[in-house]
């Protein structure tokens, strides 16, 4: 059975979210018609809202609405220190185990061939030109432990090295092939009190 034109696109728009099917989207499509015409007036307004004021910070390339980010105007963050992270939802999955007090960089991915993604296509420049102006003492490379996430680090610890850094990656307790996100606050509270200097 065919669905009128507004339904059918409704149901493809949703099906290009991540993790969701034609199924789950169609679902998802006659929840939002059987709602009160407000409430799916209130998403759409919150989508495009988000859309036209959220922004990278330009220090730490976390989503933000002012710039710099809070976290990078905190003056009770440790400036000598740099988490780098593949996702703005790494930094939230750590803030969540109140341990990290210094500040973030967000790569926006991580390197992978296989999907064409090379380390030019991460903010790795403005990761460098960061540290050539704040001078951290110690970066801490908190990519996952994908095989992708490894590659990442290893590739920005052979970069950091010889700049005389301490390069550190988070330790092991994360579980191979996991995200940040979806890891517990203990787990990830335990993988940063044990990182080791690369």
């Amino acid at each position: 059975m065919l669905y009128p034109e507004p339904i059918q696109d409704l149901v493809g728009e949703l099906s290009k979210l991540p993790g969701v099917g034609p199924k789950t989207a169609q679902r998802l499509a006659f929840f939002l018609l059987n709602r009160p015409k407000g409430e799916a007036e209130q998403l759409a307004r919150a989508i495009v809202e988000a859309r036209q004021r959220i922004r990278y910070c330009s220090s730490c390339f976390n989503f933000t609405d002012t710039d710099p980010c809070s976290l990078c105007r905190s003056a009770t963050r440790d400036k000598g220190t740099v988490m780098v992270v593949e996702q703005p939802k790494d930094v939230i999955a750590m803030e969540k185990t109140r341990e990290f007090k210094g500040r973030y960089h967000v790569l926006h991915g991580a390197i992978s061939p296989m999907e064409g993604i090379g380390p030019e296509d991460l903010k790795v420049r403005e990761l460098l030109a960061r540290i050539g102006q704040e001078s951290p003492h110690e970066v801490v490379l908190a990519t996952s432990s994908s095989l992708e996430g490894e590659a990442t680090a290893l590739y920005l610890g052979r970069l950091l090295k010889p700049l005389g850094l301490k390069v550190t990656r988070i330790a092991r307790g994360l579980p191979m092939g996991g995200d940040l996100d979806y890891t517990d606050e203990m787990t990830l509270l335990k993988a940063l009190e044990g990182r080791q200097e690369i």
